[in-house]
């Protein structure tokens, strides 16, 4: 996209074309502008229009630009924040409603690649939380231990047990996550869309939005080759987010996080490697992400960005990190690396706005864009409709509230990245 191979690497050169689409160009009127063509966005949009409802979805760019065709592509139940946690941040209510509703997100998304048979590399096999050390073991059996008191479908594996999964030695133990899986991010965005073309939703890219203002009993949603007139407006834009919302920018720290994705490999070695193709991360503060795609590709990542001397650095690193964690692989070739921008809030929860009156957001994924974005999506759709009212929703209506210091604060996140990766690759 824009003629930047780092921006969706692989994903963009393996996902099924994105459906046609063009940029807004007049005057339109619609019941609800969904500002932003990714996971919540797109979501929103389906559900809305499933129920009736006459929709209109602006990008300023493309279907799946932002966080949503850029991610690893495990789609994860729960946020990073432990499950007991929830309640003690958001009260007993909201807490408790929001793990239900995150503990089965992964199956919402499974649902829709299903009944939309949205072409997206699905693998239904769970994910890996990978234990470094003691220390990560232990957060790990707290972890499982409270999700399981939940009644979830995970499962603690010793050492043994884990390198089975892997294909490695180098954990100490894992938590296999039963309801959770993996997918091509932007082949299941674009799935997304066409889902919604197909069923009235007009997409419009290459649109951005330049002002929000009320005309009577509506909204004006101006760009600068047209508008759209709607009676609600959602903002689903999430760490992309621009003007005329800075306010959502402003409490959000962006954390950069880049992919390299190898070029298949050997059947022999791929055999070996994740054989029943979970997706893995781990437990390290600067932590390392794996997982294969459907043509025997490894991809992993961690915290940084493709750029300046971040490529060389991120890239050595990768490399040295892939052939310690599988030496099976001899040669580590890269076929694609890319990065986006994580939308980090301050207790790594996400957040529901009311922005103004009918104009609703829901933003701050801490990096668990794919099912919660999905069913953040469906939920703002039934609350537009009638089926869910705001007293209802997982999460508490609250103001953005700027982060201080953010620019220092992100630039140390990107510097930080270098220098640890730096290190990492003169061990």
């Amino acid at each position: 996209m824009l003629n930047d191979e780092h921006s969706h690497g692989l994903w963009e050169k393996t996902a099924p074309p994105a459906p046609k689409t063009e940029p807004l160009r007049g005057d339109i009127s619609v019941d609800v502008a969904v500002i932003g063509a990714g996971f919540t966005g797109l979501s929103a949009a389906l559900h809305l229009a499933e129920a009736g409802t006459k929709v209109a979805v602006v990008d300023a760019v493309d279907i799946g630009f932002g966080g949503s065709g850029r991610n690893v592509g495990l789609v994860n139940a729960g946020m990073w924040v432990m499950p007991n946690d929830l309640p003690a941040v958001l009260g007993q209510l909201h807490g408790e409603r929001l793990l239900e509703l995150l503990g089965n997100a992964p199956q919402s998304v499974f649902n829709l690649v299903d009944k939309h048979q949205i072409e997206c590399e699905l693998v239904r096999k769970g994910t890996l939380h990978c234990a470094v050390g003691k220390s990560g073991m232990k957060q790990l059996e707290q972890r499982a231990e409270q999700w399981q008191a939940r009644g979830a479908a995970v499962r603690l594996l010793d050492a043994a047990g884990t390198a089975a999964k892997v294909g490695s030695s180098a954990y100490t133990g894992s938590l296999l996550d039963n309801r959770a899986g993996t997918i091509q991010p932007l082949g299941y965005v674009r799935g997304l869309a066409r889902a919604s073309q197909a069923i009235g939703v007009a997409i419009y890219t290459r649109t951005a939005v330049s002002a929000t203002e009320r005309s009577g009993s509506h909204w004006l949603v101006r760009t600068p080759s047209g508008t759209i007139s709607a009676d609600w407006v959602i903002v689903a834009t999430n760490a992309y987010t621009t003007s005329p919302w800075p306010a959502l920018r402003a409490e959000l720290l962006h954390l950069p996080y880049f992919n390299f994705a190898t070029t298949p490999l050997p059947e022999n070695v791929r055999d070996t490697i994740l054989p029943e193709r979970q997706g893995g991360w781990d437990t390290k503060e600067i932590l390392s992400s794996f997982r294969m795609d459907r043509a025997g590709r490894l991809v992993f990542g961690s915290v940084g960005a493709l750029r300046g001397t971040g490529m060389a650095v991120h890239k050595a690193w990768a490399a040295r990190s892939i052939r310690k964690l599988f030496p099976q692989i001899k040669d580590v070739t890269f076929e694609a690396g890319w990065y986006g921008k994580i939308g980090m809030t301050s207790d790594n929860l996400p957040r529901f706005h009311t922005l103004a009156p009918n104009i609703i957001s829901f933003s701050g994924y801490n990096g668990r864009g794919i099912a919660p974005g999905t069913v953040f999506g469906r939920l703002l759709a039934e609350h537009i409709t009638g089926r869910v009212s705001e007293a209802d929703l997982p999460l508490p209506v609250s103001q953005p509230k700027e982060e201080g210091m953010r620019g220092l604060r992100e630039g140390y996140y990107e510097v930080g990245a270098q220098l640890a990766h730096l290190v990492g690759n003169r061990l």
